[in-house]
């Protein structure tokens, strides 16, 4: 088994380098960029299996078809109209820092050279991204959902909200160009996808039977906490090509770096959600820990190339605590009904990183000059983190509310008191997805 390994790295070797010599030395893209670009995008399409269990796991066993056909909605539909229109939007030439006006539906990509071929790879890995941002908010809107009016939200976002800010961002936009730090996405992605869902969640109102009369929320237990971890650890596993994949670089040596930091901020939001958690309820909770690794690795998003490891444990370990404090703050004080809660992971958690950026860089990580307030860098780039997380806010409640209240006038959001009591499974899709499954109880 050991030959046989060898021998199969000798020939990829081997192939790269033959690729790399037919291209010419002068080209900058080696096939090893391409490669590893790849791999990280095709970690984080799994991702898409990850957050559908962990939505299937924390919701009831009724409408967890509906849920799957979200997710498989928001990649296919997210994919089609990313390459259309979104991906245009967002990495086009800059129309006043604002959005993009060109390379829709890839028309600056080619074969002739190894540059155009680069731009099949770069895309399919932004398409992720934002297939990633889009099924963040089927969670928060899960259980009350007509499936005909989350398509066209589905649609609204991968097609104007995600890449216009990300453009900002990242297609050499406005807060790019002030010294805006968000390496993989905590505001890009996560926060963008976590507000739309508290939009969502908004718009629609609490699940029947959430809150009593008295107006104190109730528990309604998700039905399958295992499914729900495998889903945790899948999207963990995903990460790593989420973060180390930001730099589509295979020949870039921070990709370790960026791993050991996203892993470490994972566990310690796992560890202090669940301490957090334990001191508060007596108990340490499954689904709250859960919530705590996921809210580590999308705080550490933003930082994961400008920060030390030390570092990353603190940003991990205060999001594990926020997150907790948020689910109970949206819960009970905001009433807000999030069934998985995916605007404190996403939505808090994703501002929360962005934020202490501003803290914890390090010129020697992050770039020279590049310091956050903890090693001498004084506010400046906490006032330009600021900056972006405020203005992305504004971006996305804007938008989300205009789409979300024209989608409602024109098809409803919700479904009816009948449906939802039943499941949308039944309804909306004419199955279950445990038919003639059975529990049980015996005293």
């Amino acid at each position: 088994m050991i030959r046989i390994t060898k021998l199969i790295g000798f020939f990829l070797f081997i192939t790269s380098a033959a690729l790399y010599a037919e291209e010419g030395a002068a080209d900058a893209i080696q096939p090893i960029n391409v490669v590893w670009t790849l791999v990280a995008a095709f970690l984080v399409f799994f991702m898409q299996a990850g957050f559908a269990m962990v939505e299937v796991g924390f919701t009831r066993a009724k409408n967890a078809g509906n849920i799957l056909m979200k997710n498989l909605m928001d990649f296919s539909i997210g994919s089609i109209v990313f390459f259309i229109i979104g991906f245009g939007f967002m990495f086009g030439d800059s129309i006043g820092g604002f959005i993009g006006g060109s390379k829709f539906m890839l028309s600056h990509a080619g074969t002739a050279d190894s540059a155009g071929l680069w731009e099949y790879a770069f895309w399919l890995f932004q398409a992720v991204f934002a297939a990633t941002a889009a099924t963040i908010v089927s969670g928060a809107m899960a259980e009350r959902t007509k499936f005909k009016a989350y398509l066209f939200y589905s649609i609204a976002i991968t097609a104007i909200v995600y890449p216009i800010s990300g453009h900002w961002i990242w297609g050499g936009g406005w807060l790019g160009s002030l010294g805006f730090i968000d390496f993989a996405g905590s505001t890009v992605v996560h926060s963008v996808g976590g507000w739309a869902a508290m939009m969502g969640a908004i718009f629609l109102g609490p699940r029947i039977g959430k809150y009593g009369a008295d107006g104190k929320p109730k528990a309604i237990p998700g039905h399958n906490i295992p499914l729900a971890a495998l889903g945790v650890f899948i999207l963990w596993f995903g990460w790593f090509g989420f973060n180390p994949g930001s730099t589509t670089a295979g020949d870039n040596l921070s990709i370790g770096f960026i791993a050991v930091n996203t892993n470490l901020a994972a566990a310690a939001g796992a560890i202090v959600a669940m301490v957090t958690i334990w001191i508060k309820s007596g108990k340490p909770d499954v689904s709250m820990s859960l919530n705590g690794a996921l809210a580590g690795l999308v705080a550490i998003t933003a930082g994961c190339a400008s920060v030390s490891p030390l570092s990353s444990i603190f940003i991990g370990a205060i999001a594990g605590l926020v997150v907790v404090l948020s689910v109970e703050l949206f819960d009970f004080v905001f009433r807000i009904d999030d069934p998985v809660g995916a605007i404190s992971v996403h939505g808090v958690c994703g501002a929360l990183g962005t934020l202490l950026v501003g803290l914890f860089a390090e010129a020697k990580y992050a770039g020279e000059g590049v310091n956050g307030l903890f090693f001498g860098g004084g506010l400046g780039l906490l006032g330009i983190q600021l900056i972006g997380v405020l203005a992305v806010l504004a971006w996305v409640v804007v938008t989300m509310g205009i789409i979300f209240f024209i989608v409602k006038t024109a098809v409803g959001l919700r479904v009816s008191r009948e449906e939802e009591l039943k499941g949308l499974d039944i309804d909306e899709h004419g199955m279950e997805s445990y038919s003639g499954f059975q529990i049980f109880r015996t005293q």
